[in-house]
């Protein structure tokens, strides 16, 4: 049986900081942004005042909350077609931006990783699993991201070898 990770809360040591509520900085298109979450998130509204209040949200659970519930007008168009490929990239650059939590993503191994959430919802049930049930894109995510680092370790460890 493959072991699963389960993470949810940004404060859970170690594996929180698979969160993207995790308070770590990452510089994303030109910009910084206290947490992966607002990196995400900077992407969603269509108008610029929008956007600008979100990232003033007091912090990052109160901006996935707001962005959450956003009406479809304020949502840039094509939302729901790119923000998967949004949130790789968010991904990529939190992990390759942080040795520490590049070395952590790592030391999970082949495990299964779970953004296992507590509330019963659509989003929870998209990004992670409510007891057991949903897509869980954030594991997926991560997953995909950790077999692309490995491969990229493994690449590296050879052409010095080579050298």
């Amino acid at each position: 049986m493959t072991e699963e990770i389960r993470f949810y809360r940004a404060s859970e040591k170690p594996y929180g900081a698979f969160s993207n509520l995790y308070r770590r900085e990452i510089e994303f298109e030109g910009e910084r942004f206290p947490t992966s979450e607002h990196a995400y998130q900077a992407g969603k509204p269509r108008k610029p005042e929008v956007r600008e209040w979100l990232m003033n949200a007091p912090s990052p659970a109160l901006l996935a909350m707001a962005a959450h519930g956003l009406y479809y007008w304020d949502v840039a168009p094509g939302w729901s077609k790119t923000k998967f490929d949004r949130m790789r990239d968010v991904l990529r650059v939190k992990f390759e931006q942080h040795e520490d939590l590049k070395a952590l993503l790592l030391s999970t191994g082949n495990a299964r990783l779970v953004e296992s959430a507590t509330v019963d919802n659509e989003v929870n049930r998209l990004w992670g699993e409510v007891d057991g049930v949903g897509k869980n894109m954030l594991g997926v995510l991560l997953m995909e991201l950790r077999d692309s680092l490995r491969a990229k370790v493994s690449l590296q460890a050879k052409v010095a070898a080579a050298a």
